[in-house]
């Protein structure tokens, strides 16, 4: 169950440009065409629960004890 709102949704409807990557082959051309345009962009990557991406920041934890590593 996805929980979380439809970003790409979210930022056409206030004026911004809204771009998602599902997959590790779309990183690269979501950042090309969000970094080339002249107007907010909001960038969407979905990763898997487990996938340790960092920097992390504990659940319920203040954004200074951010994990690097």
């Amino acid at each position: 169950m996805n929980v979380a709102p439809d970003f790409v949704k979210l930022a056409e409807a206030y004026g911004a440009m809204g771009l998602r990557a599902t997959r590790p082959e779309e990183v690269a051309a979501v950042l090309r065409e969000g970094l080339s345009v002249r107007r907010p962009v909001l960038m969407d990557f979905t990763v898997d629960a487990e996938e340790g991406v960092y920097p992390m920041v504990p659940s319920g934890a203040p954004i200074t004890e951010m994990l690097l590593v």
